[in-house]
């Protein structure tokens, strides 16, 4: 099949590469135009881009796409069986999705209609789902709204973060893409019709993932400790705190349970009339803080300036005391 791939971010390399080692056609790449990325402000390509350009691959980065007709002109040109998406970060106009002779689809990070919209994996880290997952839809005007070809769940493990959770949802859209292409090619062979599923047919909630925004990276103490950590996995590496004027981000952290503080003997008064407050620091592991429940401990961090530290060389880069607060 001749496919065109649309793509921005690292997330959507391991589909892009499985598609180029397949036996079918990546006739060219769309991705999202180069963009100002650093402290310096050049102009960096996307990861899509970049991957594309080692492959020799024909590649568009169009500023707009909706009624551009010389970039629609062009994509016609092609004439293309199959739009593969993935992260492209656009949705895609009704005169483009019509282009390609079997459809758009999209492989989409949850199980819809779960968390339909652009940041579907931080929000299930941040709700603390059991399971997610990813579908390939066959995509229409809506936001995440098309007809599934295929789905597989997986289970979010305890320990999983932002990074560790798309690295293994990314191989998995990789996987169903390719399934997905064969079950298409199977169809057209026969001349019979894809089989979809309706989202409304699947029993579970509309839940909306907007985008994140800068404020949601701020971690408050005079929450749930459960609620911080699962924040703090979910926006790796970027939720932070203030300590002393300056931005620290907080990297990882350990609940510290009941059962937990009794086994390693921790030494503090519990004081969770004041979240937020450093209530011991410990050698060799960390700084402990309370929150509105069980108290945590910052294994790892990042000071505004400083390089990643962990357990003894965080304590002495910050120089905590007990008693005093970290800030929201």
């Amino acid at each position: 099949m001749r496919i065109i791939f649309w793509g921005t971010p690292e997330y959507s390399i391991a589909s892009l590469d499985i598609l180029i080692k397949s036996k079918h056609e990546v006739i060219a790449v769309v991705s999202q135009p180069d963009k100002k990325r650093s402290r310096g402000k050049q102009l960096t390509s996307s990861p899509v881009k970049s991957f594309a350009e080692k492959k020799s691959l024909k590649i568009y980065t169009p500023g707009k796409i909706r009624d551009n007709i010389h970039f629609i002109n062009e994509l016609k040109s092609l004439y293309c069986d199959l739009f593969i998406v993935i992260a492209y970060g656009k949705i895609l106009p009704k005169e483009i999705l019509e282009i390609p002779k079997f459809g758009c689809w999209n492989a989409h990070a949850s199980l819809l209609p779960r968390w339909r919209g652009a940041a579907p994996i931080q929000w299930s880290l941040i709700k603390g789902d059991e399971f997610t997952g990813v579908g390939i839809m066959k995509m229409n005007e809506g936001l995440d709204t098309g007809d599934l070809i295929l789905e597989e769940k997986i289970k979010i493990n305890k320990e999983d973060n932002l990074n560790t959770l798309s690295k293994n949802l990314s191989i998995l859209s990789a996987k169903l893409f390719i399934n997905a292409i064969t079950i298409f090619q199977e169809n057209i062979n026969k001349n019979t019709n894809f089989k979809l599923t309706k989202q409304n047919t699947l029993g579970r909630e509309i839940t909306y993932a907007r985008m994140i925004e800068k404020s949601d990276y701020k971690v408050f103490w005079d929450n749930e400790a459960f609620k911080i950590s699962q924040k703090i996995k979910a926006l790796y590496p970027r939720a932070n705190t203030t300590f002393r004027g300056k931005n620290l981000k907080i990297i990882k952290i350990k609940v510290l349970s009941s059962d937990e503080i009794k086994k390693e003997k921790y030494l503090f008064t519990r004081n969770y009339s004041k979240p937020g407050i450093i209530i011991a620091v410990v050698e060799n592991e960390g700084i402990i803080i309370s929150t509105k429940t069980d108290p945590i401990i910052i294994l790892e961090g990042k000071l505004e300036g400083k390089n990643i530290s962990s357990r003894n060389q965080l304590i002495q880069q910050l120089k905590p005391t007990v008693g005093e607060f970290f800030s929201d």
